[in-house]
């Protein structure tokens, strides 16, 4: 199932309302579905879950167009209710089912690179383009430089620190079918996520065949 996930440090599960940002391409707008009550939650989850939602390239667009029980715009109720949360993309994992996993910024590279893109452009291919007033722009303005304070505590991405390690020709070697291996995975999930499209084949007519 699209637009599913979690934090890679904690495990809590999200919505991802926009994989990614324009001029912000290492950030995505999340929903954190546990701080919803049930009614909200439900809500929310019908919409990823049925034919809308799994159609869309970004879950946001639907959202902006629907409403919960109580009548409020969805995408505009959880920007005012700062339930719109940036994370880095690095932080997150996309779960399309229960035993898969795959890190969000991969997959947004391999979408990119389908579709023949930079990255930077991503967000602006897909679709999203905010307005003056647009919740997912005035959030990640609003949350960048003090996600520490707004964010809720179970969706605090620490830093990760990486200790570069001399590796032998062979445990090279290995790392390099691993990544391949990784790769083709990640591929797919991209896929998956933006069938490529197919070209049509060229009908043959019966002079030409003749």
């Amino acid at each position: 199932m699209k637009h599913v996930g979690k934090m890679k440090n904690n495990g809590a599960k999200i919505v991802i309302a926009y994989r990614t940002l324009p001029g912000d391409p290492y950030s995505a707008l999340v929903i954190g579905t546990n701080a919803l009550g049930e009614t909200y939650h439900d809500a929310l989850m019908s919409v990823v879950q049925d034919a809308s939602g799994q159609q869309a390239n970004e879950l946001a667009d639907v959202l902006a167009v629907r409403k919960f029980p109580d009548g409020n715009n969805m995408l505009e109720w959880l920007h005012s209710r700062g339930q719109l949360k940036k994370v880095p993309t690095s932080g997150v994992l996309v779960t399309p089912t229960t035993n898969s996993a795959f890190p969000l910024d991969e997959i947004n590279i391999e979408i990119a690179k389908a579709k023949g893109i930079d990255l930077e452009d991503l967000a602006i291919s897909e679709g999203m383009k905010p307005k003056k007033n647009d919740p997912a722009k005035t959030t990640s303005q609003s949350v960048s430089g003090e996600i520490e304070e707004t964010v809720i505590p179970e969706m605090i991405v620490p830093e990760v620190v990486v200790v570069e390690e001399e590796l032998t020709p062979a445990q090279l070697r290995s790392k390099a079918d691993k990544l391949f291996k990784e790769a083709q995975v990640l591929r797919k999930q991209a896929d998956a996520l933006d069938p490529p499209k197919k070209s049509k084949a060229k009908k043959v007519t019966a002079t030409e065949a003749g």
